[in-house]
């Protein structure tokens, strides 16, 4: 096999193209190795045994939160459970861990949307992550409701209306295809009708958009797959037979790639 290149890992990046599958590439170091040019053939992934925190590079034994030192688990706005929860901000009490952070990444104006994974989802993300949100998530469609102002009062929303509809995401049927038949539109038009009160309130907008349909660079799915795993296998190998989400698709199993941020790798293939 040829050495592809070495670096830490970072979650992978997907760019949009109409009608064209989703063209991924690996972030190592300062590079981007492009994934799509090896479909259908052997990769090799080897871990180094070294881990760097995305944050601040420095050697860690661990990585916590995908990416960070325990401390910086700790210490970091964007770590906090408020980035999870964001109807748990508490920067109006003047707790916030980086207020400087918080306004630039939580006051800026959020969509409510909807998407299809496994199964009808709702959700929330910052204006400037669409759709790149939705690609690492895995959802094949994807629909934006709503705008509002600031990260929390797009939580508040999120909470009331994910009491009917999912927040999460079933990541084998996910991989697999598996999901049923929504009419994203008419889910839309349902939540104006049923929460009208609720996004009077939020000072929400109404968003109209067209559905965007969003195809994955897949070959074949294994009718059977495990989770593959750096801290079990030092070398993952096989044949790259797809890519969805942040999932590297082998025919021995499955990779997620963000989980592992920050773990030194070398990237091998054959040509």
């Amino acid at each position: 096999m040829e050495k592809i290149g070495t670096g830490n890992l970072l979650k992978m990046k997907g760019e949009l193209s109409e009608h064209e599958p989703v063209s991924y590439s690996l972030p190592m170091d300062d590079k981007l190795y492009p994934l799509n040019n090896y479909l259908g053939k052997k990769i090799k992934l080897s871990w180094e045994e070294k881990i760097f925190d995305i944050y601040d590079g420095k050697e860690i034994k661990k990585s916590y939160g995908q990416g960070y030192s325990y401390h910086n688990l700790m210490t970091l706005a964007r770590c906090d459970t408020c980035i999870v929860k964001p109807e748990l901000c508490h920067y109006h009490k003047g707790t916030c861990r980086e207020p400087e952070w918080g306004e630039t990444h939580c006051f800026i104006p959020h969509y409510i949307y909807l998407s299809v994974t496994s199964g009808l989802k709702i959700g929330i993300t910052r204006e400037t992550q669409v759709p790149t949100r939705w690609i690492d998530q895995g959802a094949v469609f994807a629909l934006p409701i709503l705008k509002v102002a600031d990260r929390k009062t797009s939580g508040l929303i999120e909470v009331e209306i994910a009491k009917e509809f999912a927040d999460k995401t079933n990541w084998r049927s996910m991989i697999k295809g598996e999901y049923p038949e929504v009419d994203l539109e008419e889910a839309r038009d349902n939540i104006f009708e049923n929460y009208g009160d609720l996004l009077d309130d939020a000072d929400a907008d109404d968003v109209e958009e067209n559905v965007l349909e969003i195809k994955y660079p897949i070959l074949e799915i294994p009718t059977k797959f495990k989770s593959l795993s750096f801290d079990k296998m030092k070398d993952i190998e096989g044949t790259l037979l797809g890519i969805k989400g942040q999932y590297l698709i082998l025919d021995i199993g499955v990779l997620n790639i963000r989980k592992h941020n920050g773990y030194r790798v070398s990237l091998f293939a054959k040509e």
